[in-house]
């Protein structure tokens, strides 16, 4: 066996000392969760320390999650100021039309995620960050020029799209170029990069607001400076390769090789061979399957069904948690509770997020992505209990009259309160749900159907997304108990979570992607680990 390089078991569970098994992938005998999640194996480009190029890509597609966060979070403080520049004499701004407006981003994203997946099996995942940026300039642009309800709802579907397609295919590339011993910290990279784009977006909701800016320029110049990231990132990736997966998989392995060297830094030509051997086992060199032969694939094999259930579980639980209902609809929540500066209030859920994210990107390669889930869902649960809590001892909330503060309420002490539940809660979302989805949804599916697969994923989290924001304000409105039986709804949906990662998701801490496809191949690879 080389020295270095992963002492993988026969199908018998001995040991084949006679030749290097560069593509060998855990027998179906091994335990599917170790404690340590690699156990204690390495191989080329597994070692403590990357290159520096792999963090320059990453911080470079990264720029398109910035864009994630800038987009969904800018509609917030937005939100605050665009009803007198796009009522008219006929109609006034509603709260249901709030609501599209809100919800359009997510209906485009859910679009764009679907055709992502497919756009990057044949476009190349470098090719699709540009479409990304196309569609994000695109609806800056023409955000900042509307003049209705109508036009609003068409400009944020368009930035939709890009979100959707970058939140697709950043996740892609960054894992398809990573090590696997730092793949989980440089996807959360991207994580934290729309952790950022969301604080930047609430910070110049304040810097922007009224009497800085008119209250029509405000508004305007919040969503429409999103358009300038995006012309970064075009130039910035004019100089980064495509992924050595999608290179080798259209028969460019000396391309591919040069990416590998590049990006991992430090390897030997005999390392970054042994590495390119072992993509190999997992890459199909047929580039010719029909949409309808993918979805036969991805759905009659086991391992890959497994995948896609997993991948669809945790980003519907990312959405169905209510999170999001916080991000869109914070400053108005604030506003509605008594709080002057509702945007700068507001920041404090973007800044716990940010700064949670912060610690997930040291612990998920540390402590593995199973542990983190099962320790941060259940304090999603606490965290959403303990707001309903503050919400119930709150006047009841009326989203229409969210321009016009009301003061009365932050008299006493529930409203600082449900900041600090709020808090904890959001913190718990970001150590877990909130930044592995990603990961997990780019490093389970196999090479062919890869595109598909996490194209249905990110759909699912958009539809989930869509419905909360679509709902979120008549809930509030509606619903019995208002906001805090809307938020025990929430935590039901954790604790129901909660159980289901138990049972199905298995731990792939340290593994290479081609790996991992094993890992599902006979059962699912929680406790139900043997269960069809």
């Amino acid at each position: 066996m080389a020295t270095g390089y992963r002492n993988i078991p026969t199908v018998d569970g001995t040991y084949d000392e006679d030749e290097e098994r560069l593509t060998a992938l855990p027998s179906s005998t091994e335990p599917l969760i170790g404690d340590d999640g690699d156990n204690g194996r390495k191989g080329p480009g597994d070692g403590e320390r990357v290159g520096l190029w792999i963090w320059l890509l990453t911080v470079s597609a990264g720029i398109s999650g910035l864009l994630f966060g800038y987009d969904t979070a800018s509609i917030s403080a937005a939100l605050l100021h665009l009803a007198p520049s796009l009522s008219t004499p006929e109609h006034s701004v509603t709260t249901w039309d709030k609501s599209l407006i809100t919800s359009s981003t997510s209906l485009g994203a859910l679009i764009g995620g679907l055709f992502a997946g497919l756009l990057a099996d044949y476009m190349g995942r470098k090719g699709v960050i540009y479409v990304a940026d196309a569609l994000f300039i695109a609806g800056a642009v023409w955000q900042a020029l509307s003049t209705s309800v109508a036009a609003m709802i068409v400009a944020r579907t368009v930035v939709g799209l890009g979100v959707g397609v970058g939140s697709l295919i950043v996740p892609l590339y960054i894992s398809e170029l990573s090590p696997p011993s730092h793949r989980g910290r440089l996807v959360i990279i991207n994580v934290l990069f729309i952790t950022f784009g969301q604080l930047i977006a609430y910070a110049l909701g304040i810097i922007l607001s009224p009497p800085t800016l008119s209250q029509d320029a405000s508004w305007r110049y919040m969503l429409g400076l999103g358009g300038l990231p995006a012309g970064l990132q075009v130039v910035v990736m004019i100089f980064m390769p495509e992924t050595p997966r999608w290179l080798l998989q259209h028969s460019r392995r000396n391309e591919a090789a040069k990416v590998i060297a590049k990006a991992y830094g430090n390897l030997t030509a005999r390392e970054v061979d042994q590495v390119i051997t072992g993509i190999e086992a997992g890459v199909s060199a047929d580039t010719s399957d029909t949409l309808t032969e993918k979805f036969k694939l991805l759905f009659s094999v086991g391992g890959n069904r497994r995948a896609l259930t997993i991948s669809c579980l945790l980003q519907g639980l990312q959405q169905a948690c209510g999170f999001n209902s916080l991000m869109y609809f914070s400053a108005t929540i604030f506003s509605m509770i008594g709080f002057k500066n509702p945007t700068a209030t507001a920041m404090v859920v973007a800044g716990t997020n940010m700064a949670a994210t912060a610690i997930a990107f040291n612990l998920i390669d540390r402590l593995g992505r199973r542990r983190i889930l099962l320790l941060s869902i259940p304090g999603m649960a606490i965290g959403l209990l303990l707001c309903a809590l503050a919400f119930s001892h709150l006047p009841v909330l009326t989203p229409v009259t969210a321009t016009t503060p009301n003061t009365a309420s932050i008299t006493n002490l529930w409203p600082p309160i449900l900041i600090i539940f709020m808090a904890f809660y959001v913190a718990s979302y970001a150590l877990g749900i909130g930044a592995i989805p990603w990961v997990v949804q780019s490093e389970f599916f196999p090479m062919r159907v890869r595109g598909l697969g996490t194209g249905m994923a990110t759909a699912t989290n958009w539809i989930l997304n869509f419905m909360v924001g679509a709902s979120f304000l008549p809930a509030v409105e509606l619903m019995y108990g208002g906001a805090a039986g809307l938020f025990v709804l929430y935590a039901l949906v954790c604790v129901t979570g909660t159980v289901a990662v138990w049972w199905v998701y298995p731990e792939t801490k340290g593994l290479r992607m081609e790996e991992i496809e094993e890992v599902l191949r006979e059962g699912w690879g929680g406790v139900g680990k043997r269960v069809d």
